[in-house]
C-alpha cells in the first residue's frame, strides 16, 4: 500500500505546480462552456435548439480538427519553451496560424456550398433545415477568427502564460453574450434578428478575441511573436518531422469530429424531442468538461517542458503523479453532476416533461462518461507530450468507429431502443474499453520523449 501511495501521489510542489497552470486552463474551459449554455439557452426562448444545435455541427468539425492541428503544435511550443529554443517558437507558432487557416477556410467553403447538404444528412425535417441554414449562413464566418484565438491561446498555455487567454475569455463571453441577446430579441440600437442574430454575435465575438490578443501579444512583446519572416520562414527540415508528428493527431480529430456527430444522426431518428434533450444534457455536461480539458491541457504543457529538458525519468514519475490525481477528481466530478442534474436541466425552463426527463437521465449519463473520459484523456495529454501521438489515433477514433458508432446504431435501428438515455449509456462502453487499452500504452513508458531533438536550430 505505501509504494502504491507513493507511486501514485506527489510531493505538495507537484501540485502547486499543477494548479498553477490547471486552474487558468479549467476556468477559460469552463468561461467556453458557460458560453455555450447561455448560447443554447437563448436559442431555447425562441425554440430553436435542434437547428442551431445541427448546424453547429460544421463547427464541431472545424473545431476538432483544429485541435488536431494547433494542439498538435502545442506538443513542440511547450517542449521549445522549455528548451529556451525563442527561434523554433515563433516558427511553430506561425506554423500553427498557417494550419489554422487552411482548416477554417475549407470549412468555410463546404459550409458556403454543401451546407443544406450537411444539414439534411443529420436531420431531414425541412424546418430545421431551413432554420439551421439561416445560422450556419452567418455563423461560417467566425471559423477563421475561431481558428487564430485557439492558435493564440494555444501558444500561452505552452509557455505556462495560461492566465492570458483566461482574462481574454472572460471578456469575449461578455461580448458575446451581449451580442446575442441584443441581437437576439432586438435592444435598444440593435435590430432583432432571431437566430440570424445569435450566428452574428458568435462572429463578432471571435473577431474581439483575436484583435485583443493580437495587439495585447505585439504590445508585451511575446516570445512567440517576431517579424513575418520570422515566424513564416519555413523549411522542409522544420516542417515535416512536425507534420510526421501531428498527422496522426489532425487524422484522429477528423475521425473523431466526424464521429461525433454520426451520434447526432443516429439520435435524430428517435425525434425533436430526444434531440432537444440531448442538446440540452450535451451543454452541461460541457459546464463540467472544463475539468477535463483544464487539466489534460496543463499535463501535455507541463509534462512537455520537463521533457524538452532532457528529463525522462522525471516526466515518467510524474505521469503516474497525473493517474492517482484522475482518480479522485473522476470521483467527484460525476458526484457533481448526479446531484446537480435536475438544478441545471431547469434553467432551459424546458415546457414538454418528456424532454425534461430526458435531459435529466442524460446528463446522468454524462456523469459517467466524463469521469472515464477524465481518465482517458489524461493518458492522452500524457502521451502527446512526448509526441506519441499514433496510438491516440487507435485509442481515440479507432475505438469510436469500431464500438461507438456502431452500438448506437444497432440500439436504434437494430434493437429499436426509444430510451436516449439508455441508448447514450450502452454507447459509453467504448470510454471502459479505450480506459482498459490506454492504461496499458501509459504504463508502457514508450511515450516520454524529448521532441526537440527532431529540429535543427
Amino acid at each position: 500500500m505505501q509504494s502504491l501511495i507513493q507511486r501514485y501521489f506527489g510531493p505538495k510542489d507537484f501540485y502547486q505546480r499543477t494548479a498553477r497552470v490547471a486552474i487558468p486552463l479549467a476556468l477559460q474551459q469552463l468561461l467556453s462552456s458557460a458560453m455555450g449554455i447561455v448560447d443554447t439557452l437563448m436559442v431555447s426562448w425562441i425554440g430553436m435548439v435542434t437547428a442551431v444545435g445541427t448546424a453547429a455541427q460544421i463547427d464541431t468539425l472545424c473545431s476538432m480538427i483544429a485541435y488536431g492541428s494547433i494542439g498538435g503544435t502545442g506538443m513542440f511550443s511547450s517542449q521549445f519553451y522549455g528548451a529556451k529554443d525563442y527561434r523554433n517558437l515563433k516558427r511553430v507558432f506561425g506554423f500553427s496560424i498557417v494550419l489554422g487557416m487552411i482548416n477554417a477556410l475549407f470549412w468555410l467553403v463546404v459550409s458556403m456550398f454543401f451546407g443544406e447538404f450537411i444539414l439534411r444528412f443529420y436531420m431531414d425535417d425541412p424546418q430545421i433545415i431551413q432554420n439551421g441554414l439561416l445560422y450556419l449562413n452567418i455563423a461560417m464566418f467566425s471559423f477563421v477568427p475561431s481558428c487564430i484565438s485557439f492558435a493564440f491561446s494555444y501558444i500561452y498555455r505552452s509557455i505556462q502564460k495560461a492566465s492570458i487567454p483566461l482574462k481574454v475569455s472572460i471578456v469575449s463571453m461578455l461580448v458575446n453574450a451581449g451580442l446575442n441577446y441584443a441581437l437576439i430579441f432586438g435592444v435598444g440600437p440593435f435590430p432583432e434578428m432571431g437566430v440570424q442574430g445569435a450566428a452574428l454575435g458568435t462572429v463578432l465575438a471571435q473577431c474581439f478575441a483575436v484583435a485583443v490578443y493580437t495587439i495585447h501579444g505585439f504590445i508585451t512583446k511575446q516570445p512567440f511573436l517576431g517579424s513575418f519572416t520570422e515566424m513564416f520562414s519555413f523549411d522542409r527540415n522544420f516542417v515535416m518531422p512536425i507534420l510526421r508528428k501531428i498527422a496522426p493527431l489532425i487524422f484522429n480529430e477528423t475521425l473523431f469530429g466526424f464521429g461525433s456527430t454520426l451520434f447526432v444522426k443516429a439520435f435524430g431518428v428517435l425525434g425533436t424531442q430526444a434531440m432537444d434533450a440531448y442538446y440540452v444534457g450535451n451543454q452541461i455536461s460541457n459546464v463540467f468538461l472544463f475539468v477535463v480539458y483544464g487539466y489534460g491541457n496543463a499535463i501535455s504543457v507541463l509534462l512537455g517542458g520537463i521533457l524538452g529538458q532532457g528529463k525522462i525519468e522525471e516526466a515518467r514519475r510524474e505521469g503516474d503523479y497525473y493517474c492517482g490525481l484522475s482518480a479522485i477528481l473522476a470521483v467527484v466530478l460525476v458526484t457533481a453532476m448526479i446531484v446537480f442534474a435536475g438544478p441545471m436541466v431547469s434553467i432551459f425552463q424546458l415546457q414538454d416533461p418528456v424532454v425534461i426527463g430526458y435531459a435529466e437521465a442524460l446528463v446522468m449519463v454524462f456523469a459517467v462518461k466524463i469521469s472515464m473520459r477524465l481518465f482517458n484523456f489524461m493518458i492522452f495529454s500524457v502521451l502527446r507530450s512526448g509526441g506519441d501521438s499514433k496510438i491516440i489515433s487507435v485509442l481515440d477514433s479507432g475505438i469510436m468507429w469500431v464500438i461507438g458508432i456502431p452500438l448506437a446504431f444497432i440500439c436504434v435501428h437494430l434493437f429499436k431502443m426509444q430510451d436516449i438515455a439508455l441508448v447514450f449509456l450502452v454507447v459509453q462502453l467504448e470510454q471502459l474499453v479505450r480506459l482498459v487499452i490506454g492504461m496499458k500504452r501509459f504504463n508502457s513508458g514508450l511515450w516520454a520523449n524529448d521532441l526537440t531533438s527532431l529540429i535543427a536550430s
